[in-house]
């Protein structure tokens, strides 16, 4: 199994248990907080990115492409980094660490590009 797939199985795991604990253990403090909108969306782009890594590892499984890796790669920096950080300021109300959200987001997009790219290639041009 490729170790994309994997990665998608423990983020799918996180996102999940992180999006359970926010809706109940966190819902009180993230509301009082005026944070639930912003949490939310941290675990939507955590849970469709991760469901974007399944398939790239997938896709992986069938061919071989180094954009497929550039997409599997940036895929999970930018969940880390995009949802990561907004996770951490939800719990922390560091505004500050809303700064790097956008290098995130930077890295979801570039791994739809890398998936893109990969998708106008021929496998033996990859």
């Amino acid at each position: 199994m490729h170790k994309s797939i994997k990665a998608a199985a423990i983020l799918g795991v996180l996102a999940v248990s992180i999006g359970a604990f926010g809706a109940h253990g966190l819902n009180t403090f993230l509301t009082e907080t005026g944070r639930l909108d912003t949490f939310e969306t941290a675990v939507k782009y955590h849970f469709y990115h991760t469901l974007a890594l399944l398939l790239i590892g997938l896709l992986q499984q069938m061919w071989k492409s180094k954009f497929l890796d550039y997409a599997a790669n940036l895929f999970l920096a930018g969940i880390f980094i995009f949802s990561g950080s907004l996770y951490a300021l939800c719990l922390s109300q560091l505004t500050i660490l809303g700064a790097i959200t956008p290098i995130g987001g930077l890295m979801l997009i570039g791994g739809w590009l890398m998936l893109f790219i990969a998708a106008t290639k021929k496998p033996d041009q990859n």
